[in-house]
Parts: structure tokens; sequence; C-alpha cells
């Protein structure tokens, strides 16, 4: 056959499979991977949110820690304590807030993930429960010191405190006593400015009987406060806590209204009082 019949006799699949422009446009098995591709399966694209610290954050309820830590601290401030001893202050609560909201997700963990609260990491299976414990004994082998560093009162009634607190978590949020442990840990606070002092010398006069009511109402509007996001769980769960039966009867925008004026009206008297009588 003569070269001429040859190349009339192709079809038209031989030449496009031998025609540079359809080369180029066949996908090619060995492409790099295009900018926003998901890559190879099984590996997880970097998430600043699913970071270690940013989930023991999250899971400390850093705003509570935060707002509890500068009240505290700027109330002693205010009752004319030095700014180191503010400053001290300021950071034992922190670390004492933060082991609160690890210890109440790690408690909560099995109720959070059932009705799907978001905020919740450990519940989530973001962060691991082993890894909270952890975190929260260490903040815990922190906190003692640090309190102490205020002098041995001070330190006691501050550690007594968080102790209240987190044998109310377990054993009383549930029921009409739950604004006992807020009550109480909260009437401490004043204790461990007043007693405090820097490097563990401490002074030897009381909180004056004013400051010690005022902080224990302030931590009955703050329990109030906190309780009213998760009283439709607590509802559904028959944790039957003084906010969800407060909020059963006034219903719960209005009793969003009144502890958040009580709240502040009692912190503003707080801080006057701390300024006109100092906390000993």
């Amino acid at each position: 056959m003569s070269p001429l019949k040859r190349l009339r006799s192709r079809t038209p699949a031989d030449a496009s499979a031998r025609s540079p422009q359809a080369a180029a446009t066949r996908p090619s098995a060995a492409a790099p991977p295009q900018a926003g591709d998901a890559g190879p399966p099984g590996r997880r694209p970097f998430r600043l949110g699913h970071t270690l610290p940013v989930l023991l954050l999250q899971a400390a309820h850093p705003k509570q820690a935060v707002l509890t830590a500068l009240g505290v601290a700027t109330t002693a401030a205010v009752a004319g304590r030095p700014a180191r001893e503010a400053a001290l202050v300021f950071v034992t609560v922190l670390v004492g807030q933060a082991i609160l909201g690890w210890d109440n997700d790690l408690v909560d963990r099995v109720r959070d993930k059932r009705h799907d609260l978001p905020g919740k990491p450990i519940a989530h299976g973001l962060l691991e429960p082993g890894t909270a414990w952890f975190t929260l004994t260490c903040a815990l082998l922190l906190v003692v010191p640090l309190s102490l560093s205020s002098g041995p009162r001070a330190g006691g009634a501050y550690l007594v405190a968080l102790l209240i607190a987190l044998t109310g978590n377990r054993f009383l949020r549930g029921s009409a006593l739950s604004f006992l442990p807020w009550v109480l840990s909260f009437g401490l606070y004043p204790a461990f400015i007043a007693y405090g002092g820097w490097n563990g010398t401490p002074s030897d006069t009381p909180p004056t009987v004013t400051m010690t009511v005022l902080a224990a109402l302030l931590g009955l509007g703050v329990h109030v406060l906190r309780a009213l996001p998760g009283l439709v769980p607590d509802n559904i769960d028959s944790l039957r806590s003084l906010p969800l039966r407060l909020a059963l009867k006034t219903g719960a925008p209005r009793l969003l209204l009144i502890a958040a004026v009580f709240t502040g009206v009692v912190g503003v008297a707080l801080l006057i009082s701390a300024r006109a009588l100092g906390l000993d």
C-alpha cells in the first residue's frame, strides 16, 4: 500500500491520539495539585481554632475567668493595695477560674455533647479529657503557691473558696441551693484581699462585714447571669437550680434584666465601699 493510502486509512481517533492539541487537553495523572485542592485524603487542613492552646483556652471559660480576676484585682487596687499585690491577685484568681472552667466542661461533657452546645471542645471530641485533666492538675499545682504568696491566711481563704466552687459544681448545681457555692466563694474574696500582702507578708486585720456581704451578693448575681444561657438544657435534664426556678416564675428575659441590674448595683456598691471603707 502506498504511503498516501496508508495516511488516508488512519481513523480520526488515531489522529486525535497523536495530535499535540488533544494531548494538551487530556488530563494528566501526574499533574501537581492546584491551590485550594483538598490535598491527600486523610490529611486535615490546619485550623488555628483546633490547636491545643486555643482549645484549652476555650474550655477554661475565658470571659468569666478574665472578668472575675479583673473585678477582684480592681477591688484590691481601689481599696489601696499596691499595684504588685493587685497584679498577684489578678494572676491567682485567673488561674483559679481557669481550673473551674476546665472542671465544669469535664463534668458536663456528656450533657454538653447530648445538647450539642457550642464552644465545648471536650464534648465535641476536639480536646481529649485526659489532656484537660493533666492541664487542670498542673494549674492546681500552680495556684497553691500563687495563693500562699499573699500570705497563709489570704492563700487559705482563696483555696477554700476554690474548693467550695469545685464541690458545688458536682453536688449542688442542680438543686435550689445552687447559689450557695457562689455566695460562699465570692464572700471569701475580701478575706483573700484583706489578709494579703506581698511576698507572704500578711495583714492581721479581717475584712469588713460590709465588703463580705456585698461580695457574697455579687456572687449571687453572677450565678444567675451565668446560668441563664443554659436554662433550656437544665430544664430538659431536670436540674432545678435556683435560676431555673426563678425563670419559670418570672420569665427568662425579665430575670436577665433583674439580674443584670442587681449585679451592676452591687458591683458599684462594692467598689464605692472598698474606696471609702477599705477592706480591713
